[in-house]
């Protein structure tokens, strides 16, 4: 008998004599794209962290605005890994278009839940089949047509609820918070839920070994994605301007960070301390921030790999004039428009040398939700301290799903303003020249606009300048100030977030990696040690240019491996150009940039190849 089959004459509510699997499997919905799936998955997602089992979820969607294929994937484990898995377990196929090569692309031994019309056994023997007659309970609980399609989503979330054994309270209080305050909203959802769990309960049979059980790993954990964590720590960093152009994947972070201003950026009296501007263009939106850095306000904006490429001009005014400012950027797949609504690392290069002439950008790359927060606010302080543009490099991965974490620290430091002179200052001194190194830190002494001292001004100029901020066209001139940036920027090495290391101190193998790539990797190389016994050192990059430790972890290895999601090993190539030549030949390259989150499966099994194991 297939293992599609319900078994005959077995008890309703009882597994089947296959090995459970508890807390440990990923969950994948089809839908299509504007079907308002994406409040059911929440729901979902949320229920099983609150049976205490860490887990993530991830949205693959199409870049257009409703009726093509989209995914959502939730990954259960006990162990706490929250990188894409490869494959599912579990599929919940409400999309027809695409139900047939859902049903071909799960796991063998898995179990399929969906329409029963569309009759998806027949493509199976090897999975645990579960037909539900959804429209024929949505209709029966939900009168109004129009809403139906929204509320089947709720029917397949009390489905899995039953099949997977969630505790129906936990749901239910999800439901409550997904529609906190809209009695009838919760009443109907909740309804929809209950109809599909009481379904599966008095219809289904359990066969499959899939199950979740109360853990208790996630007590005190909260739940965001990596747009709103960055947002929060803008507005903790104390930004008051906001200039932007819409594109995707980082909308939502200005939203976020609009949100927060909105709430506790207003007066008594309910008068904005703020200003958030939609530029016409990403040119225009940088050239805002620039402005605002120029005139003292903690300036930002947000955009993605198409945006950077229209903001090479002024980011070369910003590193040359030195002028504070904040860029997010959120990285998707190119070239051109790319895939606007997949994950990419490609934008490393371009942002590090962006604009034309001898440039080099301070670059923070936050590996977690937590740090988007951190570097979303420490971002501030370098760009201040530096006096140049900083880039925050995130990915649409680690920015638009929902990530596990502990919560936040509050910061604890001042902000750290830079090198500023007030009035005193200038009376004290008899005046002061804006570039020149008095120091001995290659940076220079700046004046705020409006600082009531007739010494105070000086020329702000994206042409050749010298100390003085003077016109010169001089070679040795403009060779000092060069020189002066290129230390300035060496300096920095040793002020930025540190790499994290994760080694045993005795293996010669190496991985080097930086961003959402953590997540994978983390979990790789205990696979590697599991199956092939074989310990490897780990060290996570988190700032370029790169720290000195990174160099002496090159140094201790005979191979390092370095993974990163582009097709032309762009963190390989920026360390070959930083590292010591004799270094240079230990770098070997793991590349994954088909647009989808990388998953740890894929970097154990090219490890494995090149290794010969």
């Amino acid at each position: 008998m297939a293992t599609g089959d319900l078994a005959l004459g077995q008890e309703k509510g009882t597994t089947s004599a296959q090995k459970r699997v508890v807390n440990d499997f990923s969950i994948i919905v089809a839908t299509v794209n504007g079907s308002g799936s994406q409040s059911a998955n929440s729901v979902l997602l949320k229920s099983i962290f609150g049976m205490g089992v860490p887990v993530s979820g991830k949205n693959l969607f199409p870049s257009n605005i409703a009726g093509l294929p989209t995914w959502f994937t939730i990954r259960a484990s006990k162990d706490g890994y929250v990188a894409r898995r490869k494959g599912s377990q579990v599929l919940v196929a409400m999309n027809p278009e695409t139900a047939k090569q859902d049903m071909v692309e799960l796991d063998s031994g898995g179990v399929a839940i969906y329409e029963e019309s569309l009759n998806l056994k027949q493509h199976r023997s090897d999975v645990v089949c579960y037909p539900v007659p959804f429209d024929k309970i949505t209709a029966a609980i939900c009168p109004e047509a129009k809403l139906r399609k929204l509320v089947k989503n709720m029917v397949y979330v009390g489905v899995v609820a039953h099949i997977l054994s969630l505790d129906l309270k936990v749901v239910e209080n999800g439901v409550r918070k997904q529609f906190a305050k809209k009695q009838k909203v919760f009443d109907l959802n909740f309804g929809a839920v209950k109809a599909g769990y009481d379904y599966a309960q008095e219809k289904l049979v359990k066969q499959d070994p899939y199950l979740i059980e109360p853990m208790n790993q996630t007590a005190g954990k909260i739940i965001i994605d990596g747009n709103a964590a960055a947002g929060m720590g803008a507005v903790f960093a104390g930004v008051t301007v906001v200039a932007w152009y819409p594109i995707t994947p980082s909308t939502s972070l200005i939203e976020a960070t609009t949100d927060l201003l909105k709430k506790f950026r207003v007066t008594p009296e309910g008068k904005a301390t703020f200003a958030v501007v939609q530029a016409e263009d990403e040119l225009a939106a940088i050239g805002m921030v620039l402005g605002a850095g120029w005139a003292g306000a903690r300036s930002m904006t947000s955009t993605s790999g198409p945006g950077i490429s229209l903001m090479a001009e002024f980011a070369g005014l910003g590193y040359y004039a030195e002028i504070p400012g904040v860029i997010f950027d959120v990285q998707r797949t190119g070239p051109s428009t790319g895939m606007p609504t997949r994950t990419s690392q490609a934008d490393l290069l371009s942002v590090a040398f962006l604009s034309h002439g001898d440039t080099k950008h301070i670059v923070l790359l936050p590996g977690s939700v937590r740090e988007c927060f951190e570097f979303g606010y420490t971002a501030f302080d370098v760009a201040e301290r530096f006096q140049t543009p900083v880039f925050v490099l995130t990915d649409l991965d680690l920015g638009m799903n929902n990530w596990m974490s502990e919560p936040f620290q509050y910061p604890e430091k001042p902000l750290d303003r830079g090198k500023v002179l007030t009035a005193e200052d200038l009376n004290r001194l008899g005046g002061f020249a804006r570039y020149r190194d008095v120091d001995g830190d290659a940076i220079g002494w700046r004046t705020l606009p409006g600082t009531p001292h007739p010494k105070a001004a000086y020329f702000t100029r994206g042409s050749g300048h010298n100390d003085a901020a003077g016109y010169t066209e001089l070679p040795h001139e403009y060779v000092a100030v060069m020189e002066r940036l290129l230390r300035k920027f060496e300096n920095s090495r040793k002020h930025l977030p540190a790499p994290v290391a994760i080694k045993n101190g005795t293996s010669k193998i190496g991985f080097l990696a930086y961003g959402s790539t953590d997540f994978a990797l983390r979990e790789s190389v205990d696979q590697i040690k599991n199956e092939y016994k074989v310990d490897v050192d780990y060290m996570r990059i988190r700032a370029f240019p790169f720290a000195h430790e990174i160099h002496d972890f090159v140094a201790s290895h005979e191979r390092v491996y370095v993974v990163e999601q582009d097709r032309d090993a762009q963190l390989a190539s920026l360390l070959k150009l930083d590292l010591p030549a004799d270094q240079v030949v230990k770098l070997r390259s793991i590349l994954y940039y088909n647009g989808l989150p990388m998953d740890a499966r894929s970097i154990t099994d090219e490890f494995a190849t090149k290794e010969g194991l």
